[in-house]
């Protein structure tokens, strides 16, 4: 036994399932056995004082889930931070865990009334100690984080969570010994993975499936190398295995109806302190003015879901209702964000609604001079098709020749103050360009009210239909693709970007990077939205793992082609680490050549990317020289200029979603031709599966 840790319980005299906060509670109100809750209760604790000491705490009636003591607080040496619970059902617990607490010498420390926070279920320490993860999103505040960094002296990093099946940090997350981590990447939004992904090396990551996450695999008691849990896959019970943990289950199937498992029956209560480790977190705060008809236009109920569908948390400071229909109303609004580049994203859209950022509702406009001509400052303001003023020394200017996704350069001549959009590709060395998103504001007219509330700014809104099977034609494909790989042949892609939008770029990845690409064809657009994947997780600000538009994505790409310019070339960039992954990496990386052949609808564009329309075509006619294949992947324009310069006898394969792109290749009359009509997503995805299933006859064996 161990005796150093000790964990805190609570017996289920009192559990059942008695009202609903959580999804596992519907339809299990008053359905949980209380004898066989007794039972698997007893069971765990048995195991646990095989492992640990056990303390309890005197349950009370009327609190039946005063059992799931992980929510009791977060304790920390000494220190013991009281949890505020969201929901009545729970708030009163906080009484009997303070008086636990403070009957066992730890100091308590009590959290605004109105700032919720529940304890360990959505705190938990790195099991080496060196920082805190703190999760929010439907329990607990992001506000909440600052004070735990305070008062307990330590790191804290915050983590959104999305799925309310996974509505507490300890229901998908589980920091293990070793800084090994058990988690559920699907539960938490793209930035938080990414935080996950930085501080967490790949070899000490375990992501489970969700079949293991909705039995509470990660709702795991960690003692040593033991790692308690209500149930595993087999899979998943290997991988502990090879990290070098030994598995106990014990059936928790009567509190999973109430949403908690082996972790949430517990509280560890004698967490060590690192002497060298300190408080710090990286949450931003700022505030905002929101002025006008902010309730029948439906303005701050859109402001207030951007700031949280963005991942930040906010608080009203005061709010000055307008007493009549054509009275206008105010409201200064305190923003909250886990970082300062989700702020900055917040804040970009804030603006977008109308919003002055400013402490004051008083500040002036940022600039930074460009050190390299066509090349914006990092922190650039990216226009929108709306009206915009900055503020200059205390005036608003209106900034002329607005258009969307341009720079506002900042001028003084003889006239006075001169603001206007420019490309990025326009930018001279010594323009003073509008950088983070104080002192400017976007001019609605009032027609537009009505439609605050609705309208989103944002590319691709609607879905992608689904198409029929096409393994059959894949199969051949694949054959061809193989062999001609294996004879030392030549394949040519041309593609577009909805290879990157149908979730194709990973495969096409694959492709280039096991030899089956000999050369690449495109626009500025697939090379771009494939960097933006890379960097971002986005394509044209649609979330890739999810599809949905990511709020303030549509500057993305805008940011990407500034990034690579500022670097010289795609090359470079990778060169430089900037670049860690995606088609235009495994390009560079592989040696495989590209063109780029640009048009008038490019942004930036990025440096490779041909401007010159004649020079394009020949540089795409030296590449497909010698070609034995062409697979031309959802880019009508590029593919039709592709096949009418290929001469007969390439084999040519036109993948696209619109049956007239495909008609119009397959009509040149070459036997060689094959046409499918399909997502070219799924296309590639079922191209990589049967590759892997196939052998070369021209393997050695």
């Amino acid at each position: 036994m161990t005796d150093s840790i000790r964990i805190l319980m609570c017996a289920p005299d009192h559990y059942d399932v008695d009202y609903v906060i959580n999804p596992w509670m519907e339809g299990n109100v008053h359905k949980s056995s209380r004898d066989r809750a007794v039972e698997q209760w007893t069971k765990l604790y048995q195991v646990l004082k095989d492992l640990a000491v056990v303390e309890l705490v005197e349950p009370q009636k009327g609190w039946p889930d005063m059992v799931f003591t992980a929510n009791a607080g977060l304790i920390l040496g000494d220190q013991a931070v009281l949890s505020r619970f969201y929901h009545p059902e729970r708030q009163g617990e906080e009484p009997h865990f303070k008086k636990w607490f403070e009957q066992n010498g730890f100091t308590v420390h009590e959290l605004p009334e109105d700032l919720p926070f529940e304890g360990a279920g959505d705190a938990l320490l790195d099991r080496e100690g060196r920082w805190l993860w703190a999760g929010y999103g439907f329990r607990s505040e992001l506000d909440s984080h600052p004070y735990l960094a305070q008062w307990l002296d330590i790191e804290v990093l915050s983590l959104r969570l999305i799925d309310d099946r996974f509505y507490h940090l300890d229901t998908c997350f589980c920091p293990l010994s070793g800084g090994y981590l058990l988690y559920y990447p699907g539960a938490f939004d793209s930035y938080s993975n990414h935080i996950i992904e930085k501080r967490v090396p790949a070899e000490k990551r375990i992501a489970i499936a969700e079949a293991d996450a909705v039995n509470f695999a990660c709702n795991s008691v960690n003692v040593g190398q033991t790692v308690v849990m209500n149930k595993a896959s087999d899979s998943l019970k290997l991988q502990l295995r090879d990290k070098g943990f030994s598995v106990k289950e014990t059936p928790l199937t009567e509190f999973l109806k109430a949403g908690g498992a082996a972790k949430c029956l517990t509280l560890r209560i004698n967490e060590p302190v690192l002497e060298d480790v300190h408080a710090n977190t990286p949450l931003e705060s700022r505030i905002i003015h929101l002025e006008g008809h902010l309730l029948d236009a439906g303005t701050m109920n859109h402001a207030l879901d951007l700031v949280v569908d963005n991942g930040g948390s906010f608080k009203v400071l005061n709010f000055h209702l307008g007493t009549e229909r054509k009275s206008v109303s105010a409201a200064d609004v305190r923003v909250s964000a886990p970082s300062s580049e989700l702020m900055d994203e917040i804040m970009g859209q804030l603006i977008d609604l109308g919003a002055v950022a400013s402490d004051e509702a008083v500040c002036d406009v940022k600039t930074e001079a460009c050190d390299l001509a066509g090349v914006a400052p990092d922190d650039f303001y990216v226009t929108t098709i709306y009206p915009t003023e900055i503020r200059v020394n205390g005036q608003w200017f209106l900034v002329n020749k607005q258009r969307m996704d341009g720079a506002i350069v900042v001028s003084q001549t003889k006239a006075g103050i001169v603001a206007e959009c420019k490309l990025l590709r326009d930018l001279a060395d010594g323009d003073r360009v509008v950088v983070g998103v104080e002192g400017i504001r976007i001019v609605r007219k009032s027609e537009s009210r009505d439609k605050r509330g609705s309208d989103e700014f944002s590319f691709m809104g609607a879905g992608v239909s689904s198409e029929r099977r096409v393994e059959l034609v894949v199969e051949q494909i694949a054959w061809e693709l193989r062999q001609i790989r294996d004879r030392g042949g030549k394949v040519v892609v041309t593609a577009g970007p909805v290879v990157i939008h149908t979730g194709g770029g990973q495969h096409l990845s694959r492709l280039i990077r096991d030899g089956y690409i000999q050369g690449l064809l495109g626009g500025n657009a697939i090379a771009v939205h494939d960097i933006e994947q890379a960097l971002m997780g986005t394509s044209l600000g649609v979330d890739m793992q999810k599809g949905i538009p990511v709020r303030g994505g549509h500057r993305h790409h805008l940011k990407v082609i500034n990034t690579v310019r500022r670097h010289g070339s795609i090359s470079e960039a990778v060169a430089a680490g900037i670049i860690p992954q995606g088609i235009m990496y495994e390009c560079v990386h592989n040696d495989v050549p590209f063109v780029l052949a640009g048009s008038i609808r490019d942004d930036g564009p990025l440096p490779d990317t041909q401007m010159d329309l004649i020079r394009a075509q020949e540089e795409y006619a030296e590449l497909i020289a010698g070609t034995d294949m062409i697979l031309m992947l959802s880019t009508m324009l590029h593919s039709i200029g592709v096949g009418n310069m290929t001469p007969a006898g390439v084999k040519m394969v036109c993948v696209d979603i619109n049956p007239a792109v495909v008609t119009k290749l397959s009509d040149r009359g070459s036997v060689e031709s094959v046409g499918v009509v399909t997502d070219v997503g799924l296309f590639l995805s079922l191209l990589v599966k049967q590759l892997e299933r196939l052998t070369s006859p021209y393997e050695v064996v």
